[in-house]
């Protein structure tokens, strides 16, 4: 019976639960750079180099890779190796890019995160959409990862969802992992949902589930995941996966476009996240 309970709560549709609230969203209305108060750049792998082999300077303020267009915030790589050069903290990229995080200005512990996006599909990019823990002592993996959306250009419309924790990451081969082929990902809007609450993690797209991590017992090295994390927004470029068949220079600028981002809370967690509070939205 519980495992018949266990099977029907995995395949539900995902939805914003009844109990839930909107606590924190941004709809990318007005032109210009993103809202300051809701998000930041991350430059800090710049000089030094970006993790996983990346090729990308992520710019801060500059409207050529990161603004509000037409009710939507577009996250641009570009192939401009001169351009890149004159920028501040260069460490030899040729390529340019943005990398918002929330990470100053909101984080949370569980609930329901939306996010409608169209994702650029050239060889050699890799948007994604994912959180990180916020203020945690441990170091990653050991401090958890959860990717709410994942794409490499070589490999078109296939999507990925993913954790990643001390016991389970990409390192050791064990990272917690599934796939989905979403037509026109590249051309068109979809929804990338994650449901996180205290014994489980569930994904999917366009309110259908596709990923399912539970609880099991098994400690901070299985479920890291009682913590608050902000959110991420970015393109990467070439990398170890991005780029595992090169990138296609002709083919930049490439866009991912984020239509909005919306999360919502149980109303007793959000006086367990005070800078979520801080930055709310009306429902």
């Amino acid at each position: 019976m519980l495992a018949a309970l266990l099977l029907a709560s995995s395949a539900a549709p995902l939805a914003p639960p009844p109990g839930d609230t909107l606590v924190w969203s941004d709809e990318f209305e007005g032109r210009g750079l993103p809202d300051a108060a809701k998000w930041r750049y991350d430059t800090q792998f710049n000089k030094r180099g970006w993790h996983n082999e990346e090729r990308q300077y992520y710019a801060a303020g500059r409207r050529k890779n990161a603004r509000l267009k037409g009710g939507r915030l577009i996250i641009e790589a570009r192939h401009e190796p001169k351009a890149a050069a004159r920028l501040p903290d260069w460490g030899g990229q040729p390529y340019t890019s943005a990398r918002l995080v929330t990470r100053g200005t909101a984080s949370w512990t569980y609930g329901f995160f939306e996010i409608r996006a169209k994702l650029p599909c050239a060889r050699g990019t890799w948007p994604a959409i994912w959180m990180l823990a916020d203020r945690s002592p441990a170091r990653w993996p050991g401090d958890g990862e959860i990717d709410i959306m994942e794409h490499v250009g070589h490999d078109p419309n296939v999507v990925h969802q993913s954790v990643h924790t001390e016991a389970f990451n990409h390192v050791k081969g064990t990272h917690k992992t599934a796939t989905r082929r979403v037509e026109e990902a590249c051309g068109a809007f979809h929804t990338y949902q994650l449901d996180w609450r205290a014994d489980r993690i569930r994904m999917g797209i366009d309110g259908e589930p596709v990923f399912t991590f539970d609880r099991t017992g098994g400690g901070r090295a299985e479920w890291p995941f009682d913590g608050p994390q902000y959110l991420i927004l970015n393109i990467a470029v070439g990398g170890t996966w991005g780029g595992a068949q090169g990138v296609d220079d002709a083919a930049l600028p490439q866009r991912m476009e984020v239509d909005y981002v919306r999360v919502w809370q149980p109303a007793q967690d959000k006086a367990a996240t005070p800078q979520a509070a801080a930055g709310a939205a009306r429902p």
